[in-house]
């Protein structure tokens, strides 16, 4: 007598078996997921209110890095970002939906926000932040 595990339909069924437990999700929930990520961008913190919030100040990051926003003339704004690399200047307008900059030729959009918004683990007990991009976010202390 043959012993099962050595029968074709055994590793047939145990091929199966593997196959099912190990399958992808399918497309559409694929691309529901990808979709959930895309749609989770710092214009969804914005309060309707972002023009109205004060800007102005130094604005802690993670390892050192911080953003400074200083008022010019009529909405326009002075955007230091330090991160890594070092300080680098933008001029910035502000608009209805956030502080608008351009950063290396992108445009980008600084929103109000909470820790949990900014992506960052360490800021996300944190309470009055901006959101400059995905996991990208700088808090009052």
């Amino acid at each position: 007598m043959t012993p099962l595990w050595k029968s074709g339909t055994a590793l047939i069924a145990v091929s199966a078996l593997l196959t099912a437990c190990s399958a992808e999700p399918s497309q559409p929930a694929a691309e529901e997921a990808t979709q959930s990520a895309v749609s989770e961008t710092p214009a969804s913190v914005v309060s309707s209110s972002a023009s109205a919030f004060d800007y102005a100040g130094r604005w802690t990051g993670v390892e050192g890095t911080y953003m400074t926003i200083t008022p010019q003339a009529d909405k326009a704004y002075q955007v230091v970002i330090a991160d890594l690399d070092g300080p680098k200047t933008y001029a910035g307008t502000l608009q209805a939906e956030g502080l608008h900059i351009e950063r290396n030729g992108t445009p980008q959009v600084i929103v109000p926000g909470d820790g949990e918004a900014t992506g960052m683990k360490w800021l996300a007990e944190k309470s009055d932040c901006l959101v400059v991009a995905a996991n990208e976010g700088y808090c009052r202390d």
